[in-house]
């Protein structure tokens, strides 16, 4: 795998473009093609040059692509065998092909790819496809949770949020299959997730939908137990309360 550096946090709705194609001319005019698009706020791409390369990537970097540019045609594992395994680790990523025969297109619904571009690929189907792509990302944009750290920049959907923890400054967000730690103050996280998360600690913040039980001083959240400080326990119980009694007047 080959990482062209660029530039993050200028804004912009995505940042990171993965390029899976196996012949390195098509990956590099793909790339030329979308800097023209982007002009100032420069994104980030990765290079993949096959499929099970880009797989094995991929299981350790969920989460850090905004958007896949895929080749069909490829030697060894084909691009669509690729996007069906894919979409068994993720079902969200946006998923372009980049085929040089209209056959394949239709085949694309079935793994939810958002298009396809014809090779060789029309600078204004590419840039029309892109400003889809960017809107899209601003619409969902209030759903996401932006990390930054030393290994990437994740968007994260919030409602996969189980809870947040804090060490001193550095804090841990914990899904369900990983946790991403970055430095940050807890008050802060918790604005910028929103009131679905109920502090319940100094250091804990937890989505309330996902609390599984309350037991005195105890809370369990996705397995793992949680303590609540005296001074926010009964506070907690009673948001949790009224939580479970508004779920219960939805019809």
């Amino acid at each position: 795998m080959l990482h062209w550096g660029g530039l993050e946090g200028k804004g912009g709705a995505f940042l990171r473009i993965g390029i899976c194609d196996d012949a390195a001319a098509a990956r590099e005019s793909l790339r030329l093609l979308c800097l023209g698009y982007f002009r100032e706020e420069e994104p980030t791409f990765f290079a993949f040059s096959g499929g099970q390369g880009f797989l094995g990537w991929q299981e350790r970097h969920r989460r850090e692509l905004d958007l896949l540019f895929l080749d069909i045609e490829m030697p060894g594992l084909s691009g669509m065998d690729t996007a069906r395994k894919l979409r068994t680790m993720d079902r969200e990523l946006p998923l372009v092909f980049v085929t040089g025969y209209a056959d394949y297109v239709y085949q694309g619904y079935e793994v939810g790819a958002m298009g396809y571009l014809i090779k060789p690929v029309d600078r204004k189907a590419l840039y029309a496809l892109l400003g889809r792509v960017e809107e899209e990302q601003r619409r969902k944009a209030p759903d996401y949770y932006v990390i930054r750290n030393s290994e990437g920049l994740y968007r994260i959907p919030k409602r996969e949020i189980l809870y947040a923890c804090s060490d001193r400054r550095l804090v841990s967000v914990v899904t369900a299959d990983r946790t991403y730690a970055f430095y940050a103050k807890l008050d802060d996280v918790a604005r910028q997730l929103g009131p679905d998360f109920l502090r319940i600690h100094q250091r804990y913040l937890v989505q309330t939908d996902r609390v599984e039980a309350l037991e005195g001083s105890t809370l369990y959240i996705g397995g793992a137990a949680l303590p609540v400080s005296r001074s926010l326990r009964q506070s907690v119980s009673m948001a949790l309360a009224r939580h479970m009694l508004g779920e219960e007047e939805l019809p």
